[in-house]
């Protein structure tokens, strides 16, 4: 974040920032408390006419977690939040407009999303079934901090683009939602410290560059040191890294967490964590390279909720990475763990989290 002039009146670029975030339409006025804190868009899944199965993303990740959820009796479709797409405007809170720019060209896309076949298409085609579902994406991990405010935790199902800054995207990762939820938060949740908890198998580079100098955010990152990205600049900037080995088995994975949570609980108390619960730490994925069981990424899971639990933290919760087919099913399988745990409330209540109390922080009272 740009730094505040000597007289102490904001830049400005400060300035136009916070008109942008308090202009923005994506903090929904009007969610009832009959709604569960799960955010979802069917517009999130992408489909290309067969173009999305070159790369081994599940593109209908999102939709399947939903179908399961609601299979399993856990969540009712009209219980669910659907976000706005985010403008512009909203995304010019973290990036420049020569990057938007940049993503009016279909080669620029297709190397972030990693398909050169996307790169012969028409960019009205790609802004249609790929930059659009990546907005309601982005739309929803803004929306969904607020919702984690005012309910105590809240879950976008999706989101979670860690490998994109501000200035430059990649790794299938066209925005900065993380950035971008924050420095939101920062503003219309008036918090100043943000924890975030990333345990996608990749290294969160994106918004490790994002927030490299800002002590209002502290980032935890366990990730496959020996796969993309290699970034050993981003790397300076991560308050508590964890490097695992390829190969690492569910136990020694489980016990790195437990150690790593026990550090960070001791070094920041944080009024919002942003957890990027990743399931390419999955056994067989061919992307992440860890050996993790689907029951170890349930425990993960519920190791990091209790976690926020036990310090009566507010938490939101982004899917981010997962290549295999069996990603969806794991992580419908986790909430629902999550759920029969009370670490959240029952997802069809909607109901504020018992672990919350109400008034704890700012954005519990502020009805924005």
């Amino acid at each position: 974040m740009a730094a505040a002039s000597g007289s102490g009146a904001p830049s400005a670029v400060e300035a136009l920032r916070l008109r942008r975030i308090l202009c923005s339409r994506l903090y929904l006025d009007d969610v009832p408390s009959s709604k569960a804190p799960v955010v979802y868009s069917p517009a999130y899944d992408f489909s290309f006419n067969g173009i999305e199965k070159q790369h081994p993303f599940d593109s209908a990740k999102w939709g399947r977690v939903r179908s399961f959820l609601e299979d399993a009796g856990l969540l009712q479709s009209d219980r669910i939040v659907e976000p706005l797409e985010a403008s512009e405007d909203d995304l010019l809170v973290v990036h420049s407009e020569s990057y938007l720019n940049s993503l009016k060209s279909s080669e620029k896309v297709a190397r972030i999303v990693e398909v050169p076949a996307v790169a012969l298409l028409p960019n009205l085609l790609v802004q249609q079934k790929l930059i659009y579902p990546f907005r309601k994406q982005v739309g929803g991990s803004v929306l969904s901090a607020k919702l984690a405010l005012e309910r105590g935790w809240a879950i976008n199902i999706g989101g979670g683009f860690h490998h994109c800054s501000a200035e430059e995207g990649g790794g299938f990762c066209a925005y900065a939602d993380i950035s971008l939820c924050i420095h939101f938060a920062f503003i219309r949740l008036n918090i100043s410290r943000v924890m975030i908890i990333d345990l996608d198998a990749h290294q969160g580079n994106g918004h490790e560059k994002d927030f490299g100098s800002d002590g209002r955010v502290y980032i935890l990152d366990m990730y496959n040191s020996g796969i993309y990205p290699f970034d050993h600049v981003a790397k300076k900037y991560i308050d508590q890294k964890v490097e695992l080995d390829s190969g690492t088995k569910t136990e020694d994975y489980l016990e790195n967490l437990d150690k790593a949570l026990k550090v960070a609980k001791g070094r920041f108390k944080p009024q919002l964590i942003v957890y990027n619960a990743g399931t390419d730490i999955l056994d067989g994925d061919p992307l992440g390279r860890l050996k993790v069981s689907p029951e170890g990424v349930a425990i993960r899971d519920e190791k990091v909720f209790g976690f926020a639990k036990d310090q009566n933290i507010p938490l939101l919760m982004l899917t981010s990475g997962g290549y295999t087919k069996s990603s969806a099913r794991v992580i419908a399988d986790s909430i629902i763990n999550l759920s029969k745990k009370n670490l959240i409330d029952t997802v069809i209540s909607g109901e504020k989290s018992p672990w919350i109390v109400a008034g704890s922080y700012p954005g519990l009272v502020s009805g924005m």
